[in-house]
């Protein structure tokens, strides 16, 4: 294409006929200058992903983040760090020991994530806490981790306020939040209740009386 001269202006002449070779640029102070580091990263650039493309596919994580409940939605998150879709299955849970409050409650014993890159994703055994720990410092785990608590804590606990809190990224970080007491009368079963299921297996009539609910024993005192 021919530059038009019949306008007045300057034909346009490429970029780098205005640019000294990069040996010449000027320096200040013994530093490079802004274009030599502007070089220097895209070289860095370059060579990182000519190795990410030697590396195959299949032994590369896909760093998928996506929610996989559990028993309910929210309470689940897949985080496929492995290759071949394995990571983890955080499961979450929720503290609402405090009035009007609903927090997160951390639990860094996560299940080892199965196929998370495919259309049935599962988890079966337990991952170790390390890995817990280092998928908590990745900025798309607990922005995704925070979505999911707020949206647990409304299920959960309609009128309370939710409160995030940062995960623990190294052990002594780790401060498990206490659970609700359980008393022992939530510990035994009503003796009625037991008697019935008992009739209910030997195929024996319901009187009205076994209905009647009763407190159940009292705990014996002692250790």
């Amino acid at each position: 294409m021919k530059a038009d001269h019949g306008n007045g202006h300057e034909p346009i002449r490429p970029l780098h006929q205005h640019q000294p070779p990069l040996n010449q640029l000027p320096e200040a102070g013994g530093r490079r200058t802004g274009a030599a580091r502007l070089l220097g990263r895209l070289t860095l650039a370059a060579a990182l992903l000519s190795l990410a493309g030697c590396v195959p596919a299949a032994q590369r994580a896909s760093g998928w983040v996506y929610p996989l409940h559990r028993h309910q939605p929210n309470d689940g998150l897949a985080v496929v760090n492995r290759p071949g879709g394995a990571g983890l299955h955080l499961w979450l849970d929720t503290d609402t020991s405090e009035p009007g409050r609903c927090s997160p409650r951390w639990n860094p014993d996560a299940a080892r994530l199965r196929a998370g890159n495919g259309p049935r994703p599962s988890s079966t055994g337990r991952a170790s806490r390390q890995e817990f720990y280092d998928a908590m410092a990745l900025g798309p785990v607990r922005w995704q981790l925070r979505r999911q608590f707020a949206a647990l804590c409304r299920q959960r606990a309609p009128g309370s306020r939710f409160v995030w809190l940062e995960p623990p990224r190294r052990a002594e970080d780790y401060r498990p939040a206490p659970y609700p007491m359980v008393e022992g009368r939530n510990l035994l079963s009503n003796p009625k209740a037991v008697l019935r299921a008992e009739k209910r297996l030997l195929g024996q009539p319901i009187a009205p009386e076994d209905f009647e609910n009763e407190e159940p024993p009292p705990v014996p005192p002692g250790p």
